[in-house]
């Protein structure tokens, strides 16, 4: 079967799921995934989380390391168990796909572009994923009417990696990525929760990250290299980690991780950069990426962030998984990037452009107030 350029495809069919033998369906199930362009897809019983990744979970919350992230807390019953996204689930078929993980030809700190994460460099994944997870689920429905299905991506309470530690994907990494051996951590994930008996993978044994072998070792360099050092073996401190703070905060970024941020505009990747397992390989290099996902840009002009309007940002953000940035949170990203620039290099347009932000009574309360911050660790005078 052809896949379309979105990563979509033609709706498939599967034989009456029903006569036949679990072992018979699963092996039908894993074909369908392999048909509609997954790199890798697994099965495994839909259980509840176990009782020491429950708490590991818990006193990660209470410690306040999800920071903003209060809808956590709220819905962390339902993230324990997989009926609260589908009654009644018994198995989860995991998937997985890989985008471009291709090194960057600029290095931070020294140029007036922001760089963003490379899972959003392509079209939104949540849409390429999904699109592909419901043709799925409606297939596995239309066989088998009696037992319902679900598709998800990563917007439902479930806990992926989890699960797809169980269904044979990988193991967890001391960054808490799931890593893939042989191929590394540039994966995307989805799952379609069903009724359906169905044969599971073998589980992997125990490990310090709660699932498979340790893929770790005595290695720390995603920890070393942290520059915001939000890493700890198998945990990460959300309000550090520029994931969070350039994607998910809402408010002003602490002043201590202005420097840290160097040119990240939306997200991060070093954790991933010196990953032993994102070394490029010959077989590495080999694997397919659907061509969704092949990056339309690395980042963007600092200067035309500063100026950028709420149509400036829909257009540039139009099937990208970006579009959750709302334009005062971007904006206020651009202030800081441009801020390290200015560290480095002469930039007298964007210094010119932060002190009109600071000064002006009409701007966002956000972004004037971090570039009020920035001008005053540049040491640059303070024009309000």
């Amino acid at each position: 079967m052809s896949r379309r350029p979105d990563g979509s495809a033609p709706r498939i069919s599967l034989p009456p799921l029903g006569p036949l033998t679990p072992r018979e369906r699963r092996e039908h199930l894993l074909e369908a995934c392999h048909t509609l362009g997954f790199a890798h897809a697994g099965i495994c019983e839909a259980r509840v989380l176990a009782p020491e990744r429950e708490a590991a979970l818990r006193c990660w919350l209470t410690s306040g390391q999800a920071g903003e992230m209060s809808y956590l807390t709220e819905r962390v019953e339902e993230m324990l168990d997989p009926s609260s996204v589908l009654e009644g689930a018994r198995f989860v078929i995991c998937v997985a796909d890989r985008y471009h993980g291709s090194r960057d030809r600029h290095s931070a700190g020294g140029s007036s572009r922001g760089r963003i994460a490379r899972y959003a460099r392509g079209r939104d994944y949540h849409d390429v994923l999904r699109r592909r997870l419901k043709l799925l689920a409606a297939a596995v429905q239309e066989s088998v009417p009696e037992s319902p299905t679900r598709a998800v991506v990563d917007t439902a309470p479930l806990m992926e990696r989890e699960h797809a530690i169980r269904a044979g994907l990988g193991a967890i990494g001391k960054n808490t990525l799931l890593i893939k051996q042989g191929e590394g951590s540039w994966l995307l994930l989805g799952e379609v929760l069903t009724t359906l008996e169905l044969e599971p993978d073998p589980e992997p044994g125990s490990s310090p990250s709660g699932g498979s072998l340790d893929p770790c070792g005595s290695c720390t360099r995603c920890i070393d290299a942290c520059p915001t050092d939000a890493i700890t073996p198998f945990s990460v401190d959300a309000t550090r980690c520029l994931s969070y703070t350039t994607i998910e905060h809402r408010g002003t970024i602490d002043r201590s991780l202005h420097r840290a941020t160097g040119d990240w505009l939306f997200g991060c990747d070093v954790c991933q950069e010196v990953c032993p397992h994102n070394q490029p390989t010959r077989r590495s290099k080999r694997l397919p990426v659907l061509e969704a996902y092949t990056p339309r840009r690395d980042g963007f002009d600092l200067l035309d962030v500063l100026n950028w309007t709420e149509t400036d940002r829909r257009e540039a953000f139009i099937t990208s998984s970006m579009k959750r940035a709302k334009l005062e949170m971007f904006r206020r990203n651009a202030v800081i990037c441009a801020g390290n620039a200015l560290q480095s290099e002469d930039g007298p347009q964007l210094l010119e452009r932060l002190r009109k932000i600071s000064a002006d009574p009409e701007e966002s309360e956000l972004v004037r107030r971090t570039a009020c911050d920035v001008l005053e660790g540049l040491d640059a005078p303070d024009p309000v």
